[in-house]
């Protein structure tokens, strides 16, 4: 039978996910509200332009 306390005290946090989390959390995603944004932008400016 397995006895859970001691596995418990055995448990160690793979690193890989340790890495993996900071490499996710330290780029700089682009989403589609960046990118809508981003178009907004440009056409106010185009229409500003042509004024």
């Amino acid at each position: 039978m397995i006895n859970f306390d001691e596995e418990l005290k055995k448990f160690q946090p793979s690193l890989d996910v340790d890495e993996a989390e900071g490499a996710i959390y330290s780029r700089d995603l682009t989403d589609v509200i960046d990118i809508l944004k981003e178009m907004l932008e440009e056409t106010q400016g185009r229409k500003r332009t042509k004024e």
